[in-house]
């Protein structure tokens, strides 16, 4: 999980696990791992969003009831942080799960 956290192959940890911001390699270039057609879908954007959702909603709280800003400040901190969190949580959390994937042999099209 922790290469996988840190976009590095999920067997070796050399390589890099994308070849883009979000499109994963083929293989490890390093040790031949195949992860390229795992398929996360839509988890690493919904982890992204309860990730980014739990650190946002306390700091805005708490911004709120201690120092009561005018709703301006509010309107230019909180989307901006909320985007920035987002872009740098979003192939992490992607990187996580293809490694858990890659560790468990899901490819991501299973059927029940």
């Amino acid at each position: 999980m922790l290469w996988g956290m840190r976009k590095r192959c999920p067997s070796c940890g050399q390589s890099h696990i994308f070849h883009t911001y979000l499109k994963q390699a083929d293989s490890c270039d390093i040790c031949d791992a195949q992860f390229g057609e795992i398929r996360t879908d839509d988890i690493a954007p919904y982890f992204t969003i309860l990730i980014v959702g739990h650190i946002i909603a306390p700091l805005l709280f708490y911004v709120e009831t201690t120092y009561a800003p005018p709703v301006w400040i509010h309107s230019a901190i909180w989307p901006v942080l909320t985007v920035i969190l987002s872009l740098w949580f979003l192939p992490r959390v992607k990187g996580t799960a293809i490694a858990i994937m890659w560790h468990l042999g899901l490819r991501g099209d299973e059927k029940h």
